[in-house]
């Protein structure tokens, strides 16, 4: 059945707009009609989300295009999140698959969701199975969300797999939200202490040694060297631009390279505070998207597969790769871990324990909640670190542009007296 997003007016004059499956364009403006509201433009949504639009006069509107699910169209995970608890909840009540997913694209307020999830509901009324609708938006479903749901069709445990689902994502964008929290503050900082030197530098400090320079007298070396500074700034602020651009630019293109992104992950992890932080966040990844994949009857290699996209990290991506392969040829899953001396003692410890047991998702789910736990901690403690650090950082800046200005000031103060 087509589905077709359209634009209208309703019954007090206010336009509205929304996304509808029905048979025909016709039975569109009658349904529509029912509903109060009065049509002016509708298209009918394609695989891929492009359609031209149409005027309710069935004339075409050039240049009009549908949404375009690409880099500047993602939808949020929060709101994935949310689509995905509501279809548990509607599943988990005995609603229909079908029934549930036209009861999301009425109920979403996205319209790009709505838009996705009504071409989901159009496959799965045609036969096709939900994970293989859901695959046809990578840019919305990853490879995770869609195995989950093949594992929740193939046991009959849809609801339970959707509820997980949610809050995994849920989990993840905590994580997610923290670390850009424990960034925000230093990053603003940088930036403002950058803008406020360039000012000082290009603006007041020429007419500050100006003035001193026209008093006379022998200038000290902090203010000889605040003035060449001063004067760089000046006359090459240009040329500083290019090479910071051409500079960035440059290192975007070498560390999207296999061998940069290895070594620039490295590097990254032997620093101090940040390296830890990041080992932390790369458990709780792995940790977390492991346990719940098992949990949800995932192959192991599958979810492995997508593990290693999921921590983010060429380093650990790498160790999970030969993991993988030992895996396959009959190895156990701590094993591998603990041999690549990447994983901390803890999780290998907590995984073999799950191996004799058979509670490994479960122990996967402690060993992510203690790091998550961790991380919330730490980004804590560094954002509280951070933020004097700046501002000593800043000051004493400032304070070295003062100083030199003052220093010769105090000196031909001084030298008027003693002639005096």
């Amino acid at each position: 059945m087509p589905v077709y997003a359209y634009k209208g007016l309703n019954a007090k004059g206010k336009p509205v707009s929304g996304v509808i499956d029905t048979e025909s364009a016709r039975t569109l403006q009658n349904d529509l009609r029912n509903r109060q509201i009065f049509l002016t433009e509708y298209s009918e949504q394609t695989a891929q989300g492009k359609a031209a639009a149409v005027v309710a006069t069935g004339q075409k509107q050039q240049g009009s295009r549908d949404i375009n699910f690409g880099f500047m169209n993602n939808i949020p995970l929060t709101t994935v999140s949310e689509m995905t608890r509501q279809l548990s909840t509607l599943l988990r009540s005995g609603v229909p698959v079908v029934d549930s997913l036209a009861a999301i694209v009425e109920q979403t307020e996205d319209q790009r969701l709505s838009r996705v999830m009504a071409q989901v509901r159009r496959s799965v009324n045609e036969g096709g199975s939900l994970h293989e609708a859901l695959r046809g938006h990578p840019n919305v479903f990853p490879s995770l969300y869609c195995n989950m749901v093949a594992a929740g069709e193939a046991s009959g445990t849809l609801e339970l797999i959707f509820q997980r689902l949610a809050s995994f994502i849920e989990s993840q964008v905590k994580l997610r939200g923290q670390v850009r929290s424990a960034l925000m503050y230093p990053a603003i900082m940088i930036s403002f202490a950058f803008i406020i030197v360039a000012m000082l530098m290009t603006f007041v400090v020429p007419k500050l040694v100006e003035i001193i320079v026209e008093q006379g007298g022998a200038l000290p070396l902090p203010t000889r060297i605040l003035i060449v500074v001063s004067e760089g700034f000046r006359s090459y602020s240009w040329l500083v631009a290019i090479v910071v651009v051409v500079g960035l630019w440059y290192f975007k293109r070498w560390r999207a390279t296999e061998a940069g992104e290895l070594k620039w992950d490295q590097f990254c992890l032997r620093l101090p505070l940040v390296g830890d932080l990041m080992l932390k966040i790369v458990m709780a990844r792995f940790s977390r998207t492991l346990g719940t994949m098992m949990g949800a009857g995932v192959p192991l290699l599958t979810a492995f597969d997508i593990c290693k996209h999921v921590v983010d990290s060429a380093v650990y991506r790498r160790v999970l790769d030969d993991a993988r392969g030992q895996i396959r040829d009959g190895d156990s899953i701590a094993a591998p871990l603990k041999r690549s001396g990447k994983f901390p003692a803890m999780v290998t410890q907590m995984i073999a324990i799950g191996e004799k047991t058979g509670e490994v998702e479960e122990m996967l789910g402690n060993v992510a909640g203690a790091y998550e736990q961790q991380v919330e901690t730490k980004v804590a403690r560094l954002t509280v670190l951070l933020e004097p650090a700046m501002i000593v950082i800043l000051g004493a800046i400032v304070a070295s542009i003062v100083f030199a200005v003052l220093m010769p000031m105090l000196s031909m103060n001084e030298a008027l007296r003693q002639g005096g």
